[in-house]
């Protein structure tokens, strides 16, 4: 039986726990206000209700039961409380004592630990720490093998795969989320958390060269969360999107995109809304030829987005697709300008984003005459990704490398 003086509690943290709004959450049965006096305590959930939350959350229904709060053990110990003003507070400051606390904590229940570390590992994340981020998904993952719940162990790989891919760590990171899709099958877990589990597989095969693999993947992906909450839909056509660029296939690549793009309320999700913008430019950006005006328009409507509500990493990929466009529009001295706003030793971009802008920094030299240079540190950069067996970065690193070779010589022939 559900405690009703704790659901509305229960209910909030594991809505924050999954980064989701008010908005998204109530979907297109309820509405934000009733689920808003739900969280709130002010009105009690019936059956139904608490089976479509359980759905959308990806949760089962026992979750509403089983979830360690502060409220469900009134007076608790400091690790609970901590967990609770976390996930209710919507703050940094929070998510910073709760850390402190963990750090301090003995023997703690799992469950509660679990909770812990993964509101603690989305903190992380938001802020770019990569290596702390990483540190707190290996012990998440421990946790959950320990608990043995399906749900735990595919949530705790999936977000460990996403993590080291974000790093570099393409084979370990397919490894693992090759294996959290399998529990989410073998297990029945919800269309949330297969479908998060398809979306890191899908990116670890793209980008370990598994073109044919992750295609046929994605599709399966686009298939699954098609009636699914809107940002899980959203993140499925950005995923498929970017599968297709790889292929070569623009013409996907567009539709893809658009579908995305239409699929997604700012209102729902601000952050999302924007960072898929971030993607589309740019994806528009590496098709030939370049779309540079629909790469414009969307980093324009980020940028407006960021303003607001974007973080420091948000702000610096922004600013690296803005080196981008200016280096396909021929503005050489913009985008060298831009790349040196960039800080090179605060840097919080994922290990593509980090190679990519390495990349531009070397194509820079060749148009400015350091041919050589240049030229040498595109071929470190290709090497260095084939060695962390990123087969699709490297490729599009040598395919830069010849192309800007070739205009270069077109252009002295003039």
């Amino acid at each position: 039986m559900t405690d009703e003086s704790s659901f509305g509690a229960r209910l909030k943290a594991l809505r924050l726990q999954r980064g989701l709004s008010q908005a998204s959450l109530a979907g297109g049965e309820i509405s934000t206000g009733y689920l808003s006096r739900l969280e709130s305590g002010a009105r009690q959930p019936t059956e139904r209700v608490i089976t479509y939350l359980a759905e959308q959350l990806g949760v089962d229904r026992r979750a509403f039961d089983a979830l360690p709060t502060a409220t469900a053990t009134p007076g608790g110990g400091p690790l609970a409380q901590a967990l609770s003003i976390a996930v209710s507070s919507d703050s940094d400051e929070s998510v910073e004592q709760l850390i402190d606390v963990l750090a301090a904590s003995g023997a703690e229940d799992p469950l509660l630990r679990w909770q812990a570390l993964w509101v603690i590992a989305g903190y992380r994340s938001r802020h770019g720490e990569r290596a702390e981020e990483q540190a707190c998904l290996e012990e998440l993952a421990e946790v959950a093998e320990e608990l043995s719940l399906p749900a735990l162990r595919c949530r705790s790989g999936t977000q460990l795969a996403r993590c080291l891919r974000s790093v570099g760590q393409i084979a370990r990171a397919l490894e693992l989320a090759e294996n959290a899709y399998r529990v989410a099958k073998d297990a029945g877990l919800s269309v949330s958390d297969t479908g998060t589990a398809l979306l890191a597989l899908v990116s670890a095969e793209a980008e370990s060269g598994r073109l044919t693999e992750a295609r046929a993947h994605a599709r399966e992906l686009v298939e699954l969360v098609a009636g699914g909450p809107d940002a899980l839909r959203a993140e499925a056509l950005w995923s498929a999107a970017t599968v297709c660029s790889r292929q070569g296939d623009d013409e996907a690549v567009h539709a893809y995109l658009e579908q995305a793009m239409r699929a997604l309320d700012s209102r729902v999700d601000p952050i999302l809304w924007a960072r898929l913008r971030l993607a589309a430019a740019s994806l528009y950006l590496q098709s030939r030829p370049a779309l540079t005006e629909r790469a414009r328009t969307c980093l324009t409507q980020a940028e407006a987005a960021l303003s607001l509500i974007g973080t420091p990493v948000q702000q610096q990929e922004l600013l690296v697709l803005q080196a981008h466009l200016a280096f396909e529009e021929g503005r050489y001295a913009d985008a060298r300008a831009a790349h040196g706003r960039l800080d090179s030793d605060n840097l919080r971009l994922t290990y593509r984003d980090r190679i990519r802008l390495q990349t531009l920094d070397s194509l820079l030299l060749i148009v400015e005459g350091r041919r050589e240079e240049g030229r040498t540190r595109l071929k470190q950069l290709g090497e260095e990704a084939r060695r962390a067996s990123n087969m699709d970065l490297a490729a599009e690193i040598w395919r830069l490398l010849a192309e800007t070779l070739e205009n270069a010589e077109r252009a002295e022939a003039q």
